[in-house]
């Protein structure tokens, strides 16, 4: 009986592996959220399937933030050609320099666009990070230097600096004047640039973002295997990382949410990272007390399983007690009629030999 029940809970674990060896990605992202029991067996799956999990899941922000740039970037070159056209001075580039014909800052404000600041005069380190500490103030802009451009959005983790020579000669651009930019964006010329801008966007959100929640995981899975040092539950940190990795689903599913919530309302939660890293943890937490809870519930049927198994072996050996007992008894049975056979035949053997004697012994 107890072997069976083994049998039976191995052919189980073994119908559980297969079912999560062979889940693809949506079905593990269900799972991370709402099957949480499922935790250790999608850990067991290795450290390359879970990296390949999160990296998906890292694609899929990556695209909504990379795509929601470059809209807030064509919307802001369609109406940044009306102002350079009428507004703004003259400037030039040619090999790798931007010269705009302004001795002081162009400092530009928008409300959609965030604060934009143009100064292709200094080299001054300092300057540099004062105008960038405004426009981080601002939230969102660009700063526009000599020989490189930095954007910074609110949804970005820091900044994005695109290095004019590398940038422009990747489109065979070696130079170009005002009037150059307004008919190349009026033609339509300017479309592979809009590819080539999506394409760094992509991977530098990705890498960022990776890398981040690939920070975040670890922080999660040193908390998670300190909750299990202290349960006296024994587990690698491998595994603890990966059910880390799986606990962040449901916040980077709520980052991408809060992204796309904040580029069409402007809406901004201020403690969203404390929030992020916060559902994680109860997510793992949970799932190592369900881990213990099951544990505990096997130990509980192993005992049971022992307790049978003892029974079990007593009455077998009372049965073996009593199954000897009989025995001796039958051979004490079989002696006494073994001996009362001997005296029968030794009676029979005395009157045959009386009967034998001769009658004329009797004179």
């Amino acid at each position: 009986m107890a072997s069976e029940d083994k049998k039976n809970t191995i052919e189980e674990k073994k119908e559980e592996y297969k079912e999560v060896k062979g889940m693809g990605f949506f079905k593990k992202v269900k799972y991370s959220i709402f099957n949480i029991e499922k935790y250790p067996e999608m850990a067991t799956e290795g450290i390359g399937n879970t990296l390949s999990y999160i990296a998906k899941l890292v694609m899929i922000l990556a695209v909504v933030l990379s795509v929601w740039t470059l809209y807030q970037t064509y919307q802001m070159i369609n109406e940044g050609t009306s102002y350079l056209e009428n507004e703004f001075p003259d400037f030039s580039y040619s090999d790798g320099t931007l010269t705009v014909d302004s001795e002081e800052a162009i400092i530009i404000e928008n409300e959609q666009f965030g604060k934009i600041i143009v100064d292709t005069n200094t080299d001054s380190e300092e300057t540099i990070n004062q105008y960038l500490n405004q426009i981080n103030e601002y939230g969102t802009g660009a700063l526009v230097l000599k020989n490189r451009a930095v954007l910074k959005n609110i949804t970005m983790i820091g900044e994005v600096s695109y290095n004019y020579q590398e940038s422009f000669n990747s489109i065979n651009l070696i130079e170009f004047s005002k009037q150059d930019v307004v008919n190349y964006v009026q033609n339509g010329e300017i479309n592979s640039l809009y590819f080539s801008v999506f394409i760094s966007l992509f991977i530098y959100s990705f890498a960022m973002y990776f890398i981040n929640t690939l920070w975040y995981a670890i922080i999660i899975g040193i908390v998670g295997y300190f909750t299990m040092w202290m349960l006296k539950m024994k587990m690698r940190f491998v595994a603890v990382f990966n059910m880390a990795v799986y606990a962040l689903t449901l916040s980077t599913i709520l980052n991408i949410l809060y992204l796309i919530i904040n580029m069409l309302f402007n809406f901004t939660i201020e403690y969203f990272s404390i929030m992020y890293i916060t559902v994680a943890t109860i997510y793992l937490l949970a799932a190592i007390f369900i881990l213990k809870t099951d544990l505990i519930k096997k130990q509980e049927e192993v005992m049971k399983i022992v307790e049978a198994q003892q029974s079990v072996k007593k009455e077998l050996e009372e049965q073996e007690k009593e199954d000897k007992k009989e025995k001796e008894e039958r051979k004490k049975e079989d002696k006494k009629e073994e001996k009362k056979d001997e005296e029968t035949k030794k009676e029979e053997n005395k009157g045959n030999v009386k009967n034998d004697e001769p009658e004329g012994s009797k004179a």
